[in-house]
């Protein structure tokens, strides 16, 4: 893996602020992986729905041999490719900041034993050779990086829809393809929420299936409850893999 891997004992300098000649250049002709919490977050801060942000922001990119489609971030149409949140003054949507942009110049990845059984994160310090703020004099941690930029929930989240994705490694949709029926239901749940929370509410879902009601109000109006359902829906949906969340009908 390139960079630099880190221990949880680990120290690694760094600081970014706009005296500094790069600032803002990280932000321009990235391929920068949107996931489903960022999304959340997001079209939330910028006041509009899943819909509207994947028609704005998004490029939904299925990759030959993929079962699932990548969601990135679409830069502008301009020569430098700029992030469509970059201004003059920095980034616009910075407290709601994609977790990618929330860990740089960390990276994170997860480890899985020859079982498939997660063995925990795993983290690199990767900036770019022309970053300079690898060289200012301020020094962290993992844990003290990850409580400075409010990376926690984040990562606890990205972790969440790792997992997820890992089991789409092999291929679930049962001859229908990657564009069929069960393939839309997959995306809406994990990143068109607010289309998938119309279709709990709006659909003989909830007749069909059993949600304590405390979890069925958070549905209602908590976001982030919804996230966690639609990957619990997907795994119960596509692989039959149960939840506590929700109680398949009996058959």
């Amino acid at each position: 893996m390139p960079g630099r891997q880190l221990s949880e004992d680990s120290r690694f300098n760094f600081r970014c602020h706009a005296a500094l000649k790069c600032f803002n250049q990280c932000c321009r002709n990235l391929n920068l992986f949107l996931y489903p919490y960022d999304v959340v977050r997001l079209k939330n801060y910028l006041n509009i729905d899943s819909d509207a942000f994947i028609s704005q922001y998004v490029d939904v990119v299925l990759r030959p041999g993929a079962h699932f489609p990548d969601v990135l971030l679409r830069m502008a149409e301009d020569t430098e490719k700029r992030c469509p949140f970059l201004t003059d003054k920095g980034c616009s949507v910075y407290p709601e900041r994609p977790d990618t942009c929330r860990r740089f110049p960390v990276e994170q990845g997860l480890i899985y034993d020859d079982q498939g059984q997660p063995g925990g994160a795993v983290h690199f310090f990767k900036p770019p050779d022309f970053c300079l703020g690898q060289k200012e004099d301020t020094e962290w941690t993992i844990a003290a990086w990850t409580q400075d930029q409010e990376a926690a929930t984040y990562n606890r989240m990205t972790e969440r829809w790792a997992a997820l994705r890992r089991l789409f490694l092999s291929n679930p949709w049962q001859g229908e393809g990657p564009d069929g029926a069960r393939a839309k239901m997959a995306f809406m749940a994990t990143y068109n929420i607010d289309r998938f929370r119309q279709f709990l509410f709006n659909s003989s879902f909830l007749k069909r299936y059993k949600i304590k009601p405390d979890l069925k109000k958070k549905l209602k109006h908590n976001d982030t409850a919804l996230l966690r359902f639609g990957f619990d829906w997907v795994k119960l949906y596509l692989w039959g893999i149960k939840t506590k969340s929700i109680r398949a009908p009996l058959k």
